[in-house]
């Protein structure tokens, strides 16, 4: 009984979807103003102060899937290691120019994988 119950949620635990998801652009401007995570690799890093960092997602700029906006100075990463790497980022979709983009601030919302 006790490797029923074990196989069972051993099922369980990998037939649900993941809350993180890949980019689809649809998607995206479906969900606008909610709080969603995304999982991509980071194409390009532009810093342009010490409270405002772009990452832009899946494409180099001006092809990007879309842009992770860092605000603040809360977040310290290895920006010059940062490229390349898979990022998970939870955030608010929003629209800057028409092109979609999260605005972060919070250490909590980056994952480097």
């Amino acid at each position: 009984m006790k490797k029923l119950i074990a196989i069972a949620l051993f099922i369980a635990a990998f037939s649900t979807k993941a809350s993180a998801q890949t980019f689809s652009e649809e998607d995206f401007r479906a969900n606008l103003g909610k709080t969603k995570t995304l999982c991509d690799v980071v194409t390009s890093i532009k810093i342009f102060n010490d409270t405002l960092t772009l990452i832009n997602m899946g494409a180099n700029y001006p092809n990007q899937k879309y842009t992770i906006a860092v605000k603040g100075n809360k977040i310290t990463l290895d920006w010059a290691n940062l490229k390349g790497k898979t990022i998970c980022v939870t955030g608010v979709y929003e629209l800057h120019k028409n092109r979609p983009e999260i605005v972060v601030a919070q250490p909590n919302q980056i994952d480097v994988k």
